[in-house]
Order: C-alpha cells, then sequence, then structure tokens
C-alpha cells in the first residue's frame, strides 16, 4: 500500500490500522458503504429534491396560475410539515420490526405518485391535500436511515457518512433550482404545457420529479441492507452478514426484539435524560436554521429574473453541503461530537444577525443567505445521539425520529407566526426571530445571573448533554476497571438506570477471527 493510500484510508477511516482487509472490504469495496451510503443519499437526494420544489415553483408560475395572493404558501408548507412530523416516529419504530428496505421502498413509491399528483392541481386546496400526503410518504426516510447506520457503523466511522448521507439533501435542494431552471428553458408548450403567460410551466418540474423518484425507490428495494440481525441483501455472503452482526453485538449496540416494544419504552423514555436533552436541543437548534427557504422571495422581490432566482440559491446549497461534510469528517477524525456542534452554531450569528437587522446594503443581504446553511451540524448532533444510546435499540429509534418529528411540528406552526408571506421579503418577525435562537444558543444574558455567571437556555443544553455524557464516561471506566464489576449485570442494565452506556463496557465475546481475502 502506498503512502497516499495510506493517507486516505486514514482521513475515511482513522481506526482502519486496527481492521483487518476482510472487514476493511465489508465496509468501503462494494459492501456496506455502496448499499447504506449510495442509495441512501439517492433516496434522499429525492426526498429533498420532490420537497423543495414547492418553492422553485412558486417563483417560476405556481403563485399567479393559482392565484396565491395571501399565505397560502406558507400553508402549503405547514400541511406538508404536519403529514412530515405525525408519521416520523410511528414510521422508524416501524423499521425495528419490518423489513427497512421492503417497507422504505412503499414510503418512496407513495411519495412519488404524489408528486406526480401536484401536476393536476388546479386549486392551493388542493395543494394542500398533496403537500400533506407527500409529507406523510416522506416521514420515515430520513430517521429510519440514521437508525440503520447507527445500527452498522462504530464512532470513528459513522459522522463522516451521516454527513455524507445528510449532504445529499443540500446537493438535491440545490438540484431543484438547475432543474427548474431548465424546465423554464427547455419544455416551452410540450403537450399543452405553455409558458407563453410564465404561468403553468412550473407543472414539468412535479413530472421529472416524479419519474426520478420510481427507479430510486426500486434500487433502495434492492440494496439496502436492512439490519445486521435481519439482513439478506445479495452483496453480502453468509460469512460477512455473521461477521457484521457480531461486530455490531461487540461494539455494544443493542439489537431489534431485545426489549419489548410496548409501554415499557415509554417508561424508558421518560427516565433517561439523553431523550430530553437531545430532543430539546435539536428542537431548538432546527428552528434557526429557516431563513435560507426565504432566499428565492428575497430574489424575485428585488428583480433577479426566473433562472437566476433558481440557480444562485442553488449555490448558497452547495456550500452548505460542504459545511456539512467537513464537520463530519472533522467530528470523526477529531473524535470531538461537542466542538463540532458548538462550533458552527457560532458562525451562525454572522448571517442570522444581517437578515435580523437586514442592512440596505444588497450585497450584505445576499452573502447572509449564501452562507445562512455553514452552521448546520445536523450530521454531528444525530451521530451524538446514535452513540449515546446504542444500548438499547428501540429507544435509539424513538429518540431519533422523536428529534426530527418535534422539530417538524414546532416547523409546522412556527412560519406562520413569525414568517407570514405577507411580510415577505424582509419578515421583520421571521429574521430577527431565528437570530434569537441562535444567541439563545450561544450567548449568555445580562437579565439571568446564575452564580454571577449568566446562561442561556440552548447554552445548558448543549453543555448539559457533554457533561452528562462525560459523567456517564467516568463512571463506566471506573466500573470497568473495579474487580467487583459484573459483565452480565451490566449488560442487563439501561441507560436509565446505569452510570455508563453499553458500548463501553467490556464484552466477553471477541470480534471473530476471519481469514483475510
Amino acid at each position: 500500500m502506498t503512502f497516499w493510500q495510506k493517507i486516505k484510508l486514514y482521513i475515511w477511516d482513522s481506526d482502519a490500522h486496527l481492521k483487518s482487509r476482510f472487514e476493511r472490504r465489508l465496509l468501503r469495496k462494494a459492501r456496506l458503504d455502496f448499499g447504506m451510503l449510495v442509495i441512501g443519499c439517492l433516496g434522499f437526494f429525492m426526498r429533498y429534491l420532490d420537497s423543495a420544489n414547492l418553492a422553485n415553483a412558486y417563483v417560476s408560475g405556481m403563485k399567479e396560475d393559482l392565484l396565491m395572493n395571501g399565505n397560502q404558501y406558507t400553508y402549503m408548507g405547514t400541511f406538508y410539515t404536519i403529514g412530515y412530523a405525525l408519521f416520523q416516529i410511528p414510521g422508524t419504530l416501524a423499521v425495528t420490526r419490518v423489513r427497512p428496505s421492503l417497507y422504505l421502498f412503499v414510503n418512496e413509491i407513495g411519495w412519488g405518485i404524489f408528486t406526480f399528483a401536484q401536476t393536476g392541481a388546479k386549486t392551493y386546496n388542493q395543494m394542500y391535500a398533496f403537500r400533506f400526503m407527500v409529507g406523510v410518504f416522506e416521514a420515515s426516510f430520513f430517521p429510519s436511515i440514521l437508525y440503520l447506520m447507527g445500527s452498522w457503523y462504530n464512532k470513528h466511522e459513522l459522522a463522516k457518512r451521516i454527513a455524507i448521507f445528510h449532504l445529499s439533501g443540500s446537493l438535491g435542494t440545490s438540484f431543484g433550482g438547475y432543474l427548474q431552471a431548465a424546465v423554464y428553458t427547455t419544455l416551452d408548450g410540450v403537450h399543452g404545457i405553455d409558458r407563453t403567460h410564465m404561468l403553468v410551466n412550473y407543472r414539468w418540474l412535479f413530472i421529472v420529479c416524479g419519474c426520478m423518484t420510481t427507479p430510486c425507490a426500486i434500487g433502495l428495494l434492492l440494496v439496502l441492507p436492512d439490519l445486521p440481525s435481519n439482513t439478506r441483501v445479495w452483496y453480502l455472503s453468509q460469512e460477512e452478514r455473521k461477521f457484521a452482526l457480531e461486530r455490531s453485538i461487540a461494539l455494544g449496540k443493542s439489537q431489534p426484539g431485545e426489549k419489548e416494544l410496548n409501554w415499557t419504552l415509554i417508561k424508558r423514555m421518560l427516565l433517561t435524560w439523553k431523550w430530553y436533552g437531545l430532543v430539546l436541543g435539536y428542537v431548538v437548534y432546527g428552528s434557526s436554521c429557516q431563513n435560507t427557504s426565504y432566499f428565492a422571495i428575497w430574489m424575485k422581490s428585488a428583480g433577479y429574473s426566473v433562472v437566476e432566482r433558481n440557480v444562485i440559491p442553488s449555490c448558497s446549497y452547495l456550500i452548505s453541503a460542504l459545511c456539512i461534510f467537513l464537520w463530519g469528517f472533522g467530528s470523526d477524525l477529531t473524535g470531538s461530537r461537542f466542538a463540532f456542534v458548538f462550533g458552527p452554531l457560532f458562525y451562525g450569528l454572522l448571517p442570522t444577525g444581517i437578515l435580523a437587522f437586514w442592512p440596505k446594503n444588497k450585497d450584505l443581504i445576499l452573502f447572509a443567505f449564501m452562507t445562512g446553511g455553514v452552521q448546520l451540524m445536523t450530521a454531528v448532533f444525530y451521530t451524538w445521539a446514535n452513540e449515546l444510546l446504542a444500548d438499547d435499540n428501540e429507544l435509539r429509534a424513538l429518540t431519533i425520529s422523536s428529534m426530527n418529528g418535534l422539530q417538524y411540528s414546532v416547523a409546522a406552526w412556527l412560519p406562520i407566526v413569525i414568517f407570514p408571506q405577507t411580510m415577505a421579503p424582509t419578515f421583520r418577525r421571521g429574521f430577527p426571530g431565528t437570530f434569537g435562537l441562535v444567541i439563545a444558543g450561544l450567548v449568555s444574558r445580562d437579565m439571568t445571573h446564575v452564580a454571577g455567571l449568566s446562561h442561556s437556555p440552548m447554552q445548558i443544553i448543549i453543555f448539559g448533554i457533554k457533561l452528562l455524557a462525560d459523567r456517564d464516561e467516568r463512571r463506566a471506566t471506573s466500573l470497568r476497571n473495579s474487580t467487583a464489576f459484573n459483565p452480565a449485570k451490566a449488560k442487563s442494565m439501561s441507560l436509565g438506570d446505569a452510570p455508563f452506556t453499553q458500548e463501553e463496557i467490556s464484552f466477553e465475546k471477541e470480534l471473530p477471527v476471519v481469514e483475510e481475502l
């Protein structure tokens, strides 16, 4: 192996030198990474493309065609968000019992059908119904893939892979702008959909997106590896499947069925600090990231052309994708989740602050919209959640879906309050509101003092998660080194009643020795 190959291997997996060739091949060479990352990224790309096409359609003729003169655009987003939020938790829990590839295939076909249906919408009331159903079928995909990744990968592998998966959503949103620009300039009058008055050409966007979704769904059914405990995927041999399951168990990851899916799950949720801290922290963070959704609307009011207001915002999503990639890789290389959660949020003060004060300088506003996605550290946050809850499979699925679902529940009503369309493009409640949420996450308030220091809600949440996680790790280390340590008793304890995480327990069974290929 050359020096450059060793460098690349270390960047991709910093613990690669501790793995056999067999294990490295399982992860990378047309094996697990192929099935999990490639098909997951394609599906998430389409999920974002299908959901983001509303903004592109709105600024490309839908507003005039459907006579949207009030807050109808905001309501369309709200109906989508309601459907998306309601089905997050039940959908993600379902994949702990139903084969994920089959369940997610049905859902992706469903959202493709209702993406097609938007082509025929005659009124904005029909669009409300279609957007709701798109949200229902898209709800399970994102948290389910996060849950699956947390079931397969270790702490040196997970963040960068979640980052790559997550940035595919930014690429999907970015591609939507270019796609709508291409639709506007090329599909002129084809089969009676005429852009003579720039009113109905946007319908082609829904047709093209629907056509792209179906092949991705079929690929997901054939390629997604499911869980280590029930995988039957064709590209993994029986030996590799056995190795993957034993590897997952040795990493301290609880398997489906070890604990019942009943009311005891709710009890475990309520009795652990992790559910409260992770969900509340993510809801506040997610609510502060809404500004870039209104980029195209500002550009339309500023006099940019149809092509410009579809293409330029797409560039901002490419910047977001790059930052998501860097934060995930940096987190895996350094081993720090906290630093790569706190750092991007700190930068968020700059673009949200510019939009909050709304300067007369047009270039400053453009800069704020273009770099608003730098603060996105979603991949690292979800990696943290997967690791903290590794010992309880069902609680991990519930917490991940709760984080995303409850954040979207807030997003269902918050834009109506602070981003009403009648206040476009300056949104004098919305941009100052998101700026306040970032401040709540990072800056102490002079009005509140505790022991001579001031603390904000989000700051307490982020630091609280860090302090409690460190406390659990110290207790686990102490218990592991104790002569009285009993592995059988430790494995039977849950995060709600034990001062340590399952991942940190020494198991009697080691990883199997497999002959290198």
